[in-house]
């Protein structure tokens, strides 16, 4: 393989021959082309997000009610048909696909930063503050999560915002653990002791080494955690304590979905098909980034 570099003294760009191009994101491209489901997953995954951000440009109001056009078949007029409601169901879809994606993505961002952070203090700081902090996510991970988000949604006034707060409330422990695990091995590398023996703060250690040495641990826990929320607010929608109408996300539209399975089940596969094609992707993405990032790949 060849890569090209910059002459200095003829001012050109030449072939230099035996030197393999080692960049991440060519790595990256090879374990994709390994894995031919995680390419198309990707792809797919890929038009899902195009399609959300740009669904603004449909004629369509995903909320505006035509009963008189309700439960149309798809065709030219109506791609995916219309619901009980007379709206159009590909609109009224993605923009489910807006909401869905943001809680997943502000929630993985609350959890992973505060996980990072707490992590963090515990393996850098170690003995009793370690052992007092951690005792703290080993209560928080003994809780039936689910159970007590669904309590908690119960009492309070369902919203986005409220929504991203409660899930990212129970999501990073997992985040926690993997950066504390990651923080106790890397605080005893030469690097980091030279650095303290060189008069470096805690801070700046922990900023400049500690973090960085441990991003392709917290990118993967990243991608992993935002299909873990949507699926956290597609089941608390679809219950009734996430999205509430007339707002669109893929749980609230499986919700209004199940009492047309029978006669319409097209209705509930739509949703249902998003939510399966985003979550897989996320997960095999997660998987791809951890064979990327791998210590041992040079």
């Amino acid at each position: 393989m060849s890569n090209k570099d910059f002459d200095p003294f003829t001012g050109k760009i030449q072939e230099s021959e035996g030197v393999e191009n080692n960049s991440f994101f060519h790595r990256f491209w090879d374990n994709l082309k390994k894995n031919k489901i995680t390419l198309v997953c990707l792809f797919l995954l890929g038009i899902i997000i195009f399609l959300s951000v740009f669904i603004f440009l449909s004629p369509y109001d995903p909320d505006k009610v035509y009963i008189s056009e309700k439960y149309m078949p798809s065709g030219k007029l109506h791609i995916w048909g219309t619901d009980a409601m007379g709206r159009d169901y590909f609109t009224r879809a993605f923009y489910g696909g807006r909401v869905s994606l943001s809680i997943g993505l502000f929630s993985m961002i609350i959890a992973t930063i505060w996980g990072t952070i707490y992590g963090t203090i515990c393996g850098y700081m170690g003995e009793k503050i370690d052992a007092f902090l951690m005792r703290g996510v080993d209560i928080f991970m003994s809780i039936p999560s689910f159970i007590l988000i669904v309590v908690i949604s119960s009492y309070m006034s369902p919203s986005v915002p409220v929504i991203i707060f409660i899930i990212a409330l129970f999501s990073w422990m997992g985040v926690a653990r993997i950066v504390r695990a990651g923080t106790m091995s890397l605080k005893e590398r030469d690097f980091v002791m030279a650095s303290a023996g060189l008069g470096a703060s805690g801070k700046w250690i922990v900023v400049r080494h500690i973090i960085p040495g441990m991003l392709p641990e917290i990118i993967v826990s990243a991608t992993v955690s935002v299909a873990h929320a949507i699926l956290i607010e597609s089941a608390l929608s679809f219950l009734g304590f996430g999205v509430q109408l007339p707002t669109a996300s893929w749980g609230s539209m499986l919700q209004t979905a199940q009492k047309d399975v029978l006669t319409n089940p097209m209705l509930a596969l739509y949703p249902g098909m998003l939510i399966l094609i985003t979550v897989l992707s996320f997960h095999l993405l997660g998987d791809t980034l951890r064979e990327t990032l791998e210590p041992g790949e040079v």
